[in-house]
């Protein structure tokens, strides 16, 4: 599907209410769900809230930044997301492909955790950061499985904005869960006893990969392809959806490319600091804990909400200038509380960001998937979700090295306030980039008229 042609709303985009909810019935709307947490369950157990098990034990700022990069799985899936669209798994592929990933990474996921749990901070930074490491691969490689099924199970256009929604309706959750409840338990019962609870949570993943189907929409397209192992099939596989996805979008592709690899560097850079952030103003767990449980669980579906009508209401370009507007000032707005540290001020703050990484989140996902091609879905999509990740990811693993550096002029809250603003300012870029590529697809479409 071309970038026009997911960019402009359609007169069949535009549903009945009562339409709507027939299509929210639908059990691959609930199983996406499911799946949706499963995949964002593991994230910030590797990330943020990692981060903030560290600096309640004492860990420094520099270290946690760079045990950030464990998070670099996520940025180099796309080398062996081939394997993911052509290989069944060993036992587990008598589920079907799609599902015998999924199984096999969402146990892997289970005793990544569970190891992060039993080392401890007191095992070493080295063992607790390998089994971290297991844990964002396994997870890395469950979102490309999860995300080819989501586009491959849609039976249209519509479809996929439909399962996208409800993707992260279900990954936020999951975030809200591992980023709220998880600090209010670890204030009661410790970290580790609260990441086997989130162990045990993945058997909502587990549970919805067994009442899945395996979608047969991109089997047809598969079957006609030459066998992975000869070589014809080995280049189809590693070379070819590249092939495909240049072909398709020509020159504009590298600015896509470069567009996505930006478009969340707002929300990633200064990742790592936003806990250490909250712990040196001396804001507590629960009160974190409250707000993103509360007016930070309000504005994420509100901002889910915003997104997906705006896409099809308005198009994908406008929905995606919006969102990186909302993403620069939610970050930007992080800098207020190294003045005004109390709770209004935190839930106001807190309440933007919310808002704005949820409606950026559906917007970016939905542009994505717009731009994959059946019998290529996991590789393609793996490309331009591993784009996205990597710089940030890079990135975001000197924030702490930057904090520390500002620290002896700014003093340690102003140097977190500096960087946020500086982070903030990343989304001057890609908003240029959107702008030239929503022109070219102007005049694409005018050419066609």
């Amino acid at each position: 599907m071309s970038d026009t042609a997911a960019s402009t709303p359609s007169p069949a985009k535009r549903r009945s209410a009562w339409g709507l909810l027939r299509e929210l019935r639908q059990p691959k709307v609930a199983v996406m769900l499911a799946l949706g947490f499963s995949s964002g369950l593991p994230f910030l157990l590797t990330a943020n809230t990692f981060g903030y098990w560290l600096r309640d034990d004492g860990t420094s700022l520099i270290a946690i930044g760079f045990i950030s990069w464990v998070g670099f799985a996520y940025a180099f899936k796309v080398y062996w997301s081939p394997l993911v669209d052509r290989v069944d798994v060993p036992l587990l592929g008598r589920l079907g492909r799609r599902r015998g990933w999924m199984l096999l990474c969402q146990i892997l996921v289970v005793l990544g955790v569970l190891g992060m749990a039993m080392v401890g901070t007191k095992g070493g930074l080295v063992a607790i950061g390998a089994f971290a490491l297991l844990t964002a691969f396994a997870s890395a490689t469950q979102d490309i499985a999860i995300d080819a099924w989501r586009i491959e199970a849609a039976d249209n256009p519509d479809e996929v904005g439909l399962l996208t929604s409800a993707a992260q309706v279900g990954y936020r959750i999951a975030l809200l869960i591992t980023d709220a409840l998880i600090i209010a338990m670890a204030a009661r019962i410790g970290w580790p006893v609260s990441y086997v609870a989130m162990a045990a949570l993945m058997a909502v993943g587990i549970a919805a990969t067994f009442l899945a189907f395996e979608p047969a929409r991109a089997d047809a397209v598969l079957h006609d392809k030459p066998p992975l192992w000869s070589w014809r099939g080995l280049q189809d596989a590693v070379i070819g959806p590249f092939v495909d996805f240049f072909a398709k979008h020509k020159a504009a592709g590298l600015v896509m490319l470069l567009m996505v690899a930006l478009y969340r560097l707002p929300d990633f850079v200064m990742g790592p600091m936003y806990n250490p952030y909250y712990h040196d103003l001396g804001i507590s767990k629960d009160t974190v804990a409250f707000v993103r449980g509360t007016f930070g669980l309000v504005a994420t579906f509100a901002g889910i909400a915003a997104g997906g009508i705006s896409a099809v209401r308005f198009g994908l370009m406008p929905t995606l200038i919006v969102g990186l507007i909302l993403e620069g000032l939610g970050t930007a707005a992080f800098a207020l509380l190294s003045v005004y540290a109390d709770a209004t001020t935190f839930a106001a703050v807190m309440t933007l960001d919310a808002f704005a990484q949820a409606y950026a989140g559906v917007a970016l996902v939905t542009y994505m998937s717009s731009l994959t091609s059946l019998g290529y879905t996991a590789t393609q999509y793996a490309l331009l979700s591993s784009t996205y990740a990597l710089l940030g990811k890079f990135l975001k693993g000197f924030s702490g090295a930057a904090v520390d550096a500002l620290t002896p002029t700014h003093g340690l809250l102003g140097a977190y306030a500096f960087a946020f603003v500086g982070t903030a300012l990343t989304a001057i870029p890609p908003l240029l980039l959107i702008l030239a590529l929503w022109r070219v697809q102007h005049r694409a479409h005018t050419a066609h008229t």
